[in-house]
């Protein structure tokens, strides 16, 4: 089943970016998750959120994402991210639960 990851980050600091884009990607294509978003330009239509950037990935299945979440190579650019933007993290279940049986 697909599975998604939707990113919100605000950078508190632009000093981990660089670093970050050019490892985070390489590694989102190594664990077969591809990038259906990575952008500044959004709405928001409701809510009090106003990150900086959105980011929606698309995986096979959710044992994808989570090993790329665990990638060793992954983790101190995510440590990275954690300490220089305000983040949230939502892993998304391709289905639609409410859907007529």
């Amino acid at each position: 089943m697909p599975h998604y990851s939707v990113v919100l980050v605000t950078p508190t600091t632009d000093a981990w970016i660089p670093d970050y884009l050019a490892t985070a990607g390489p590694l989102v294509q190594k664990h077969g998750g591809r990038y259906l978003a990575r952008t500044q330009s959004h709405e928001r239509l409701e809510g009090s959120d106003s990150p900086g950037l959105i980011a929606i990935v698309e995986w096979p299945s959710k044992a994808d994402a989570d090993a790329f979440y665990a990638e060793p190579d992954y983790q101190p650019h995510l440590q990275a991210r954690l300490a220089g933007a305000t983040n949230t993290w939502y892993s998304v279940e391709g289905k639609d639960d409410f859907a007529p049986a």
